[in-house]
C-alpha cells in the first residue's frame, strides 16, 4: 500500500512539470535543441537531395551542350545544382580571361574564345573557389547536429547529477531514505539522461548520414571541375 503512495510521473509533460527548477531549465534546453535538430534533419534532407538530382541533371545536359554558351543560356533550368553554379562561375572566369587577352583568337567550330595557356591558373583558381563556397553551403548547419550529439549527453547527465544531489537533500531533510523520499530525485536523474539522449542520437544520425551525402556531392563538384578544366585547356587554350 505504501508503494502506491509513491507518485513517480514518467510521462513527458509530467516529468517536466515534476522536476525542480535546475532540472527544468535542463530539459527545456534539450527538447530545444531535439526541436531545432529535427527541423535541420528534415530540411537539409530535402536540400541535399534536390542538389543530387539537380548535379546529375546538369552533368548530363553538359555533356550533350552543343557548346559552353548554350549551357550558360540554360543554366536556370538546374537553379538548384552546385555544379552548375561552379560552372557559371568557370565560365565567367574563362569569359574574362578572353576579353583580357590581347589578340585572342576564337575557336572557329563553337564560335568560342581561345586565350592564353598562362590564364589556366586562374581558371582553376575560380574553379576552386566556387566549389569551396558549394561545399561549404551544403554543409551548412551540420556543425549543429554535431554539437547537439556531442553536448546533449553531457547536458542529460548534468541533469543526472542535479537529481541525485535532490535525492540526497530530501534524505536529509527527512531523516528517512524511504523510497517516497528517494523515488522523485532519481526520477528526475533518470528522465534527463533519457531526454539527454533523445535528443543527441537523431543528430548524431543525421549528421553522420548527411556527412556521407556532402562527400557525394564534394565529389561530384571536383570531377566536374577536372573534366571542366580539360575540356576547356584542350579546346580553349593555346600556347602562350
Amino acid at each position: 500500500m505504501a508503494a502506491a503512495k509513491v507518485a513517480v510521473k514518467t510521462g513527458v509533460i509530467d516529468g517536466l512539470l515534476g522536476a525542480g527548477p535546475a532540472v527544468q531549465g535542463l530539459l527545456l534546453l534539450m527538447i530545444g535543441l531535439s526541436v531545432v535538430s529535427w527541423a535541420i534533419i528534415i530540411t537539409k534532407r530535402k536540400q541535399l537531395k534536390e542538389m543530387t538530382d539537380a548535379n546529375e541533371l546538369f552533368v548530363d545536359a553538359f555533356w550533350k551542350s552543343a557548346s559552353l554558351e548554350d549551357m550558360q543560356k540554360r543554366a536556370h533550368e538546374f537553379a538548384n545544382s552546385n555544379v552548375c553554379r561552379v560552372f557559371l562561375a568557370a565560365f565567367q572566369e574563362l569569359q574574362r580571361l578572353a576579353e583580357s587577352s590581347v589578340g585572342s583568337q576564337h575557336n572557329e567550330s563553337a564560335n568560342e574564345p581561345v586565350v592564353k595557356l598562362s590564364g589556366i591558373d586562374n581558371l582553376e583558381r575560380s574553379i576552386r573557389k566556387a566549389s569551396d563556397a558549394e561545399i561549404a553551403q551544403a554543409e551548412g548547419n551540420l556543425s549543429f547536429l554535431a554539437t547537439v550529439g556531442s553536448t546533449a549527453p553531457f547536458i542529460g547527465l548534468l541533469g543526472t547529477v542535479v537529481g541525485i544531489m535532490t535525492s540526497f537533500s530530501h534524505i536529509a531533510a527527512s531523516g528517512s531514505a524511504s523510497l517516497a523520499v528517494v523515488a522523485p530525485g532519481i526520477s528526475e536523474a533518470l528522465f534527463s539522461t533519457a531526454v539527454g539522449l533523445f535528443a543527441a542520437l537523431p543528430a548524431v544520425a543525421g549528421y553522420n548520414y548527411f556527412i556521407g551525402r556532402v562527400k557525394r556531392i564534394e565529389m561530384e563538384v571536383a570531377s566536374f571541375g577536372s573534366d571542366f578544366l580539360n575540356v576547356t585547356k584542350r579546346n580553349f587554350f593555346k600556347e602562350s
